[in-house]
């Protein structure tokens, strides 16, 4: 069964005994956030009236990858997959046009976002409010073809909100409307289907529309609905929209903010959106990502990993899996199995998964019989079968992520004077091969087994309520 409605998969969590129910009046300020954070990847929180607002938040129903799949109806290994064939086969959406969309039941103008929301304040220098689950939809000034992605946006005074765009294919069109002076309508989504969630982060080409993505995983086109002051259109189905526009030649201070590699950003002067208006469903649910936890790392993931494993796999038959490690919060450091077939082989599979994409920063090469999504089988695989003066292959100078607070460069002036950290996001990319030679006398890379260990049925051989007395 594929979960294709936000409220569907919230009843069979619960059904499942998967969502905590947090008592009412939870402060937005750090606790709500901080209670999260400890249910991290073992159930989803529900929070009843936060801080006296009538509309709850939910936070974490997709902490775990075995959820994901479930949400998709397929088993854990299907994942990348999956994903790829809908991202490779999009379904254009279905304009329900007039009739009635359960996002648009409430029509607000000139909202205060402040006083309609239940906006956490999550990490603690975090500089205030963020919306961190906003789908963020734009159209492309020239072609009208849509973009979504989700994007921190901080909330200001007066209707405005602050917004983070990294160089991709959003910013990219506010460039371009901002050189002609114009400012860019965008929607911003607050509470999708699990699918359309993980549909919003693939990493796909200007001018494909990640709901029709969406529409691939739900196995039918996805209703959307034009927006009350744009072209743009949204989910029917979701819970929130705030319409506005990124205003041309206005920057405004955002920031800190408690990223994904578990550090601050700096606050710097960025784009600004003015808010025009706010829809919502009847009774709607404000779903907020706790930033640097299981749900933000894993949504980030699996989109990645699906697309680095097509990429590599065109040149390279033998790379079975990949994986983005948590411990490399989820984009830098990249694990891949391979079935070797050459020596080198694993070098040039290295350099292609850097050049797929730049916030890959470490690769790790492992034999076929190395579970990838098994950080202490990595590890034992470097540890056994890696020699630094054969096997590290080191990239100096290459793009890699912004938000790495590592890749910081101190710009020195003439006479010796230090000039601020300037966020260059200038990398060193690593490389390390771990694969077994292709040949090797007897068994000395030959792995250690039992006969039968991968067979027992401990529930057949242990007897149950049995005890022995020891004298």
């Amino acid at each position: 069964m594929k979960f294709t409605e936000l409220r569907t998969w919230l009843n069979h969590l619960q059904k499942t005994k998967r969502i905590a129910v947090i008592k009412k009046g939870c402060d937005l300020k750090h606790r709500l956030a901080a209670i999260a954070k400890n249910l991290d990847g073992q159930q989803a929180a529900y929070f009843q009236n936060p801080q006296g607002f009538d509309m709850p938040v939910i936070s974490g129903f997709m902490s775990k990858r075995s959820w994901i799949a479930e949400a998709m109806g397929i088993k854990e290994d299907e994942l990348l997959p999956t994903f790829r064939h809908a991202a490779d086969n999009p379904l254009p959406w279905n304009d329900i046009g007039t009739n009635p969309a359960p996002c648009q039941e409430i029509v607000i103008q000139h909202p205060d976002l402040q006083t309609l929301l239940p906006i956490p304040t999550h990490s603690e220098y975090d500089y205030g409010p963020y919306i961190t689950a906003g789908l963020v939809i734009a159209k492309n000034p020239t072609t009208g073809k849509q973009n979504v992605s989700i994007n921190r946006i901080q909330l200001h005074a007066n209707g405005r909100l602050g917004i983070l765009m990294l160089p991709r294919h959003l910013f990219a069109f506010f460039k371009q409307a901002e050189k002609n002076n114009q400012a860019l309508d965008v929607a911003i989504v607050i509470g999708v289907d699990p699918l359309t969630l993980l549909a919003s982060q693939a990493i796909a080409p200007l001018d494909h529309d990640e709901l029709e993505i969406a529409g691939a995983l739900h196995g039918k086109p996805l209703d959307v609905v034009k927006c009350k002051n744009s072209e743009i259109r949204v989910p029917a189905n979701a819970e929130i929209v705030i319409e506005g526009k990124i205003l041309p030649h206005e920057r405004e201070l955002e920031g800190p903010f408690g990223e994904f590699p578990k550090y601050y950003s700096a606050r710097e002067s960025r784009e600004v959106i003015q808010v025009d208006l706010l829809t919502h469903r009847k009774n709607p649910l404000f779903h907020t990502i706790i930033p640097a936890e299981m749900e933000h790392l894993l949504l980030g993931a699996i989109p990645r990993e699906s697309t680095l494993l097509s990429h590599l796999q065109r040149s390279f038959q033998g790379v079975m899996d990949v994986h983005l490690s948590m411990g490399g919060v989820a984009r830098y450091h990249l694990y891949v199995k391979l079935k070797k077939s050459h020596e080198g082989q694993p070098k040039n599979v290295i350099m292609a998964a850097f050049g797929a994409h730049y916030d890959v920063k470490q690769v790790i090469v492992v034999d076929e019989d190395v579970d990838v999504h098994q950080p202490q089988e990595v590890e034992w695989a470097v540890a056994t079968r890696f020699q630094a003066h054969r096997d590290l292959l080191v990239i100096e100078g290459a793009q890699g992520s912004i938000l790495d607070p590592s890749t910081t460069v101190e710009w020195m002036k003439e006479g010796g004077e230090l000039v601020p950290p300037y966020q260059q996001g200038l990398s060193s990319k690593m490389g390390l091969d771990a694969t077994r030679p292709m040949n090797y006398q007897e068994h000395v890379f030959t792995r250690v087994r039992i006969p039968g260990e991968d067979t027992i049925d401990l529930r057949q051989e242990i007897e149950p309520n049995t005890q022995i007395q020891f004298n």
